[in-house]
């Protein structure tokens, strides 16, 4: 199977027709009224991309589950216990601090 550039799969694209419902297409009239938008195409654009996004996410949180179980089948995880959560516990609210002062890459 032959990979287009982003480009060229553009240009070969036929056109297609969308059926929207009457909700949808308020919601984009209201858009456009209202600046947000300029014409229908980018609505369509913009839910395309979020989707794109929301799909990659899904595929990369699908693959860390299963890099996850793979880990827990092959016995590398770590045993907590009520004595030794308190110090995870303060661990990982260090990191997620770290997250959320753009000291440390999530």
């Amino acid at each position: 199977m032959r990979h287009l550039t982003p480009a060229l799969a553009l240009l070969t694209l036929e056109a297609m027709e969308v059926q929207l419902t009457p909700d949808q297409k308020a919601f984009i009239k209201h858009a456009i009224e209202s600046g947000r938008l300029h014409r229908e195409e980018d609505a369509v654009r913009e839910a395309l991309s979020l989707w794109e996004e929301r799909e990659r996410a899904r595929v990369e949180l699908s693959a860390a589950f299963d890099d996850a179980e793979s880990e827990l089948e092959a016995g590398h995880y770590t045993d907590y216990t009520n004595e030794t959560l308190p110090q995870l516990a303060a661990e990982l609210k260090c990191d997620a601090r770290a997250v959320r002062d753009g000291k440390q890459p999530f």
